[in-house]
């Protein structure tokens, strides 16, 4: 089900009128029901995997946490990793993996039964399966690192697991964080009616206003680079961008408004990335419950900075290789992973230093921009296409018919965020007066209603 579909509009306020219309002890039920709902309005089937994952989690976590042998509990901490990594594997790398590798093909080719096992995997991928598998990995480890108590009621934990606002894009919730938030009884405000339709009313302006209408553009020139003048393939290359952070960081202010209708509070997934100095700053910026779950579950457990200096290095590169690889079978997200990794430690021992903050952010922006290439390119040829594109070296003479007002939006964004500063979009307009708050509330719903860009359009990040 996507949050900017006329179905979420209906779903949405029966959820939320049966939430608070009855005891505190059922409200679980309500919400799992819903979000299984949810969830499976994609495709049905797919809820056997999510329950699967929530089933053995929920086990494991008790013999490990129910166990003192350290072996045991290494066993039990094992299982869970390696079945949720082999299901992550089947049906996000399988098919990429067989197609790479010439012996495997040669093995499958001649295997009819084994081909349409392969082709099924490759194009089943279940909706935000990296997301809520990241999220009861996360639980898993907490469990055996001692940092968290398992939670023994299994439904309380399946709605941990599968809380409809941020199950298939994020963000990836801590489970002290949000298991203790849904197990406290929260009242119905007005406060958190009010501030979650702020968030929810932001979200969708920019994710339908900003990011759908910079899809043509971007995939215009995507799709045949060589066609355009060279301008248009630097302006195609840029509006993804901002059509990425548009797109996802819509869909966590939607989450993050619609948790709130429930008294529930999501973690902030971005601070204004594209303002930041440095790789470093960007990362601590962009997809933050991402970036925080590789530093906690993999960077910090490998040494951190706590190694030699080449250990550190292959510690960095094996990072943001692996943040690459977490977004898709494909070896641009691994270069796009790797380049990252590349520019965090160039900037690391560069002898370089530019004083003027401006200057640092126009040139993280366009490194950053210059990875979102392969990152956006279905193919490492139409990568190349791009680049070339964007040094004239293809003679392209054609020019997009693009509407204007798309980049007067896209400014009137800009200039929204750098006002913002660094409060919340609900806090920042709870610091403005009612007819002033209205007046912006007005624009957004009039943008939202005549300048949205296509119909029903999905989110990027469920794919991932």
């Amino acid at each position: 089900m996507l949050f900017n579909s006329w179905i979420f509009f209906l779903f949405l306020p029966l959820v939320f009128a049966a939430v608070y219309a009855i005891p505190q002890k059922y409200r679980w039920i309500v919400l799992l029901i819903a979000s299984y709902v949810f969830y499976g309005w994609w495709k049905a089937d797919f809820l056997i995997i999510i329950a699967f994952s929530t089933v053995l989690d929920y086990f494991c976590a008790l013999k490990i946490e129910d166990s003192e042998n350290q072996y045991i509990r290494k066993r039990w901490a094992a299982l869970s990793l390696g079945i949720n990594l082999g299901i992550l594997f089947l049906f996000k790398y399988f098919y990429f993996f067989i197609g790479s590798t010439a012996w495997m093909q040669d093995f499958v080719s001649p295997h009819q039964k084994l081909k349409d096992l392969v082709e099924f995997f490759g194009k089943s991928l279940p909706v935000g399966i990296s997301f809520y598998t990241f999220q009861t990995m996360s639980y898993t480890l907490d469990v055996y690192y001692r940092r968290a108590k398992p939670e023994r009621h299994l439904g309380q934990f399946a709605l941990f697991v599968s809380y409809f606002p941020q199950l298939v894009a994020g963000p990836i919730e801590r489970f002290s964080h949000l298991n203790e938030q849904l197990k406290v009884e929260h009242k119905l405000a007005y406060e958190n009616i009010q501030l979650g339709l702020r968030l929810m009313l932001y979200g969708f302006f920019v994710k339908m206003v900003i990011a759908d209408n910079l899809s043509y553009t971007v995939s215009s020139i995507f799709n045949d680079p060589g066609k355009w003048k060279f301008y248009w393939n630097i302006i195609g290359v840029l509006s993804f961008g901002f059509q990425i952070y548009a797109d996802f960081f819509g869909y966590s202010l939607i989450a993050q408004g619609v948790a709130k209708l429930f008294g529930i509070e999501l973690m902030d997934n971005f601070n204004r990335p594209y303002l930041s100095l440095n790789i470093s700053e960007f990362w601590k910026r962009w997809h933050i419950s991402l970036s925080t779950w590789f530093r906690d579950y993999v960077y910090i457990p490998l040494g951190g900075n706590r190694v030699s200096h080449s250990k550190w290095i292959m510690n960095i590169m094996l990072v943001f290789v692996l943040s690459g690889l977490w977004h898709g079978a494909n070896y641009t997200f691994l270069i796009w992973g790797a380049l990252h990794g590349l520019f965090y430690l160039v900037e690391r021992f560069s002898p370089i230093s530019i004083k003027f903050k401006w200057l640092n952010i126009l040139i993280t922006f366009l490194a950053v921009s210059f990875a979102w290439i392969f990152f956006r390119a279905e193919n490492l040829e139409q990568a190349m296409q791009v680049i070339k594109g964007l040094t004239g070296l293809l003679d392209g003479q054609r020019q997009l018919d693009t509407q204007p007002y798309i980049f007067l939006l896209l400014l009137i964004f800009g200039i929204l965020e750098l006002a913002r500063g660094n409060k919340r979009f609900d806090q920042f307009c709870a610091s403005y007066s009612g007819i002033q708050r209205w007046t912006l509330y007005c624009f957004l719903i009039f943008c939202i209603l005549t300048v949205c860009g296509s119909e029903y359009s999905a989110f990027i990040y469920f794919k991932f």
